[in-house]
């Protein structure tokens, strides 16, 4: 896959503003098989994820790069979250560009790696079919070892993923609704609904959150909510966790930035 063309940058201390951080859960000898980092998850059926106001981007319209705190249900911070691109591929590229987002557990310890390449001519549903113009990520878990996969498949109008393991068959599929940029023009959440192979099957949802009118107005500092079993595996939960990231550059972060 093609190298996003990505800058080395230091990587954030976690934690410094004061946030409560969930706390570690014990090494269980029974978690064979579970990416160091991704313990947390077992614990877990909902991931929030926020995304922190740049005021750069407030007050000019210079594309700064994304960071996102991770948090549980009870507002406990889980992962901290922060992309890495190249300054060209952000203000010419915008929403389009290629990245690698890394997150961070209470250690600054780098768990997860997201990977999106960049393709000059990928989005439109109509053509996801071929490789070239088909949107995707690949989650490493830890950093060099890929655990799964998210491919944009062709549709005709609604937005439509599948979800693949880390031996690229497909196992999950996302849908989105026919207009997804509702959220920016109408007081409501946006679902996307994760369902089983049959495409019937709902197994857990990605939800835009709406903001409120001032946020939705001013900020592109968008929610969301990844909803998932508790007793699903852990790799895919960041999988799902990395669609996420995926969702919100293909379809808010450009309405964000026209506003």
């Amino acid at each position: 896959m093609a190298n996003p063309g990505i800058v080395e940058v230091k990587q954030p201390a976690a934690g410094v503003d004061g946030q409560q951080w969930m706390a570690m859960p014990p090494l269980s000898t029974g978690s064979t098989g579970v990416p160091p980092g991704l313990e947390y998850l077992n614990q877990i059926d909902q991931l929030l994820i926020h995304q922190q106001v740049e005021l750069l981007e407030l007050m000019t319209s210079i594309e700064t790069k994304n960071r996102y705190a991770i948090k549980n249900t009870l507002g406990q911070q889980v992962y901290f979250a922060y992309e890495e691109s190249e300054f060209c591929h952000r203000n010419c590229c915008g929403s389009d560009r290629g990245f690698v987002i890394h997150i961070v557990d209470n250690r600054s310890q780098e768990v997860i790696r997201v990977i999106r390449p960049f393709k000059c001519c990928a989005g439109c549903c109509w053509c996801a079919d071929a490789d070239c113009c088909a949107c995707e990520i690949l989650i490493e878990a830890p950093p060099g070892q890929v655990v799964g996969s998210v491919r944009q498949l062709g549709s005709k109008w609604k937005p439509k993923y599948g979800i693949r393991n880390e031996g690229g068959n497909q196992i999950l599929q996302i849908g989105g609704p026919c207009c997804p940029c509702q959220a920016v023009c109408c007081t409501a959440d946006v679902d996307f609904k994760i369902k089983g192979t049959d495409g019937v099957t709902e197994v857990g949802k990605i939800t835009k959150q709406w903001g409120g009118f001032i946020q939705e107005l001013i900020s592109k500092a968008d929610i969301f909510c990844c909803t998932f079993p508790m007793d699903m595996d852990v790799k895919m939960k960041a999988t799902i966790l990395g669609a996420a990231f995926l969702i919100d550059f293909m379809y808010f972060e450009e309405e964000d930035n026209d506003n």
